[in-house]
């Protein structure tokens, strides 16, 4: 590898979960703070940073397809832009990377890119550098201090899972489950709102199994981080996710009645409604096991708005099983979910069970379950016209004098008015669509 000019534009480009997205900002920060400005739209970066997930299928491969993509623009833009592969892929197929694209400068874990300006600097010199190290949380010290915040902000409390999901390589590429210290997410918390957060989203992995100690020395769970802070002055939304059946404890469910910023929103996966697929799936959880743990919730927050995650196809799954899911969905009526073909993840127990499922058949049974999920979400905003509720406004909508938010619910609700991004507005729920909600502004913005 030659030597290469310091970098002064870049880009970011994240796939997959949330947490990549907050992965993928923290980046675009550490670049910031390194002199680096974010490349122009439809302007070739100097250094491109991909931002990988692994979690679905043939993801290495689409990684080498964007990696020849931008090698191609470059050149043909007279550029040789520095190349780093981020993220999932790049723990769990690093040396590969390395060996199989030599167009990569960096390959970087997603426990330690809070040591990518390091790795800029030898990839400057003509190094390529590698780093797929796990250190437990020491990346967030790091890391520098946010600026540019949006009204609606992504934090961070836990990562890792401990589950070991028959189907899934989060464990072995973000390692096993630690929580961040609950005296460094009040301060950060803090920080935020001073610098415009109105709503926080807690992430992780498995954020249900955050815990950790508060300032009197007493050990709590998610929900008593929850109660904190919900007594930071200026937030005005609190929000998790993703959430693990076997760790929502009654604290948290408590706190879903109790705690006013916590919003009328839950995501928590299922997976399937047959019983012995959650069992090959190492699930903890059974479909009845699931449903009662809905019905303590909404008996805690009526209006609860519920969203899940699916997966049809699963290795032995029958009709009859794939029929359960169908009827778990009929019992739930999700107000949002997300649904997937199984797709084998290479180092997975389940990529090597028998009786793998046609794609034809995954596909026809993706269709049927994702036309029972959009009737339901279609349903769920239905029912919401009449509501008058607060909305966030987070960004301009594409018609002349139209706004975008978000409902308490997590709905996207689009209105005309005189607001500003930021700006917590009271919106008389109009017209419902399946993605989305019109509006009526009622009243002047709250400060």
């Amino acid at each position: 590898m030659t030597q290469a000019k310091s970098p002064k534009t870049f880009r970011v480009k994240s796939f997959g979960c949330q947490m990549n997205v907050y992965d993928g900002e923290r980046m675009a920060e550490l670049l910031g703070e390194q002199g680096i400005a974010p490349a122009a739209e439809g302007e070739e970066a100097d250094l491109v940073v991909l931002n990988t997930c692994h979690i679905r299928e043939k993801a290495a491969e689409k990684v080498y397809s964007d990696i020849g993509r931008i090698t191609k623009r470059g050149r043909k833009a007279g550029k040789e832009p520095l190349i780093a592969v981020a993220g999932c892929v790049a723990q769990a197929e690093g040396e590969e990377i390395m060996a199989r694209a030599p167009a990569v400068s960096m390959v970087v874990g997603p426990q330690a890119y809070h040591r990518l300006p390091d790795m800029l600097a030898k990839a400057v010199r003509g190094e390529r550098a590698s780093d797929t190290d796990m250190p437990a949380i020491a990346k967030f010290a790091a890391l520098p201090q946010r600026k540019r915040i949006n009204p609606a902000a992504f934090v961070t409390i836990q990562e890792g899972c401990d589950k070991f999901c028959t189907y899934c390589v989060v464990p072995y590429t973000r390692g096993a489950e630690i929580s961040r210290p609950y005296s460094d997410l009040v301060s950060e918390a803090r920080k935020l709102v001073e610098a415009g957060a109105k709503e926080i989203t807690l992430l992780g992995q498995n954020v249900s199994a955050w815990s950790g100690e508060n300032e009197a020395g007493r050990s709590v769970g998610l929900g008593g981080l929850i109660r904190a802070l919900a007594k930071v002055d200026g937030l005005a939304r609190i929000r998790y996710t993703t959430s693990h059946p076997a760790d929502m404890d009654d604290d948290l469910i408590a706190a879903h009645g109790e705690v006013d910023k916590l919003m009328p929103y839950l995501h928590l996966p299922v997976q399937s409604g047959s019983d012995r697929v959650l069992k090959a799936m190492n699930r903890s959880h059974t479909a009845e096991s699931y449903l009662k743990l809905l019905d303590r919730f909404r008996a805690a927050r009526p209006d609860l708005a519920l969203s899940g995650d699916f997966i049809v196809g699963f290795p032995g799954e029958s009709e009859a099983e794939f029929a359960d899911t169908l009827a778990l969905v009929e019992s739930v009526g999700y107000a949002q979910a997300f649904s997937f073909k199984y797709s084998p993840r290479p180092g997975t127990p389940a990529a090597t069970m028998d009786d793998q499922i046609a794609p034809e058949v995954m596909d026809e049974r993706l269709q049927r379950l994702q036309a029972a999920l959009r009737r339901d979400q279609l349903a769920f905003n239905e029912a919401s016209v009449g509501e008058r509720c607060e909305v966030l406004v987070e960004r301009r909508g594409k018609l002349d004098g139209q706004w975008l938010g978000k409902s308490p619910w997590l709905q996207s609700v689009h209105f005309t008015g005189d607001v500003g991004i930021g700006d917590l507005v009271t919106v008389d729920l109009a017209s419902a669509g399946p993605q989305s909600l019109g509006g009526v502004l009622c009243e002047p913005a709250i400060a």
